[in-house]
């Protein structure tokens, strides 16, 4: 059966501004997360090169394009622009579009967006300091809160299994933090992390947040194993982890039941 043109237009419109969205988000998540990891003030101020110092005009800062169009320099002193800026650009982008054709345009859309946004500033953040900002966390939970009377009559059920999510994935986790710490005398989780498990188990309920969990346990060994380090930033691999299981979580958790039932 063919498909309409206006259908495929009208679809094809979306994702590019869903694209476009996320590229957008990316950048200003990034600059957020990168100036609180340098300590400077990430309200007010221009935006400038971290190598000369020169105020950035509106040229420097089109998302994706100018990393291109400068050939992932500053144009003013020739410094190498660092390429997570552009990599945080086209990954959000692509999840921008990933959830609009997950969901379309609704709330559960919307919710991908935003705590996508918000994650990446604090892995931003994580990576460079191995420090998780309250303030993201504090971020999450009000945006969480804010949407819940999208949900019109079943706003207090998503509010409720929202809050048994992120119970149960940080009351295990800090179980588990806890025995171990115990058993080896060294300290496996920070309470960041905790926290940030708790943050996400309440966008994501309790199955897909117990998806979230292994994928992040998956995704943070594999990154230990591939970068040869015995200590690395948990924040990210939470983040990745969440952001996949908003879209699949469900089904990752149908697909591990059914190996087994």
């Amino acid at each position: 059966m063919s498909v309409p043109a206006a259908e495929i237009t009208n679809s094809a419109a979306l994702s590019a501004a869903a694209f476009i969205c996320g590229t957008v988000s990316a950048s200003f998540f990034t600059c957020i997360g990168s100036r609180i990891a340098a300590g400077k003030d990430w309200i007010r101020g221009r935006s400038t090169c971290d190598a000369c110092g020169h105020v950035l005009s509106v040229r420097d800062l089109i998302p994706v394009l100018s990393y291109i169009f400068n050939r992932g320099k500053c144009r003013w002193c020739g410094a190498r622009i660092p390429v997570i800026c552009i990599v945080s650009e086209l990954c959000l982008g692509f999840y921008f579009v990933l959830a609009v054709v997950r969901f379309g345009l609704g709330i559960e859309a919307f919710r991908c967006m935003g705590l996508s946004g918000i994650l990446l500033g604090l892995s931003v953040v994580d990576l460079a300091c191995y420090v998780i900002p309250d303030g993201f966390i504090a971020a999450g939970i009000i945006f969480w809160a804010l949407t819940i009377p999208f949900y019109g009559s079943f706003w207090m059920e998503e509010g409720v299994q929202g809050l048994c999510g992120g119970v149960l994935v940080s009351g295990i986790m800090l179980g588990v933090s806890l025995l171990f710490d115990r058993l080896t005398g060294k300290e496996s989780l920070g309470g960041g992390d905790i926290k940030l498990f708790f943050m996400t188990g309440l966008f994501l309920k309790p199955v897909r947040a117990a998806a979230a969990l292994l994928l992040s346990c998956l995704i943070g060994l594999c990154s230990a194993v591939i970068l040869k380090k015995r200590k690395i930033p948990f924040g990210p691999s939470i983040s990745i982890a969440a952001c996949l299981s908003m879209l699949y979580g469900s089904l990752m958790a149908q697909w591990y039941l059914n190996l087994f039932f």
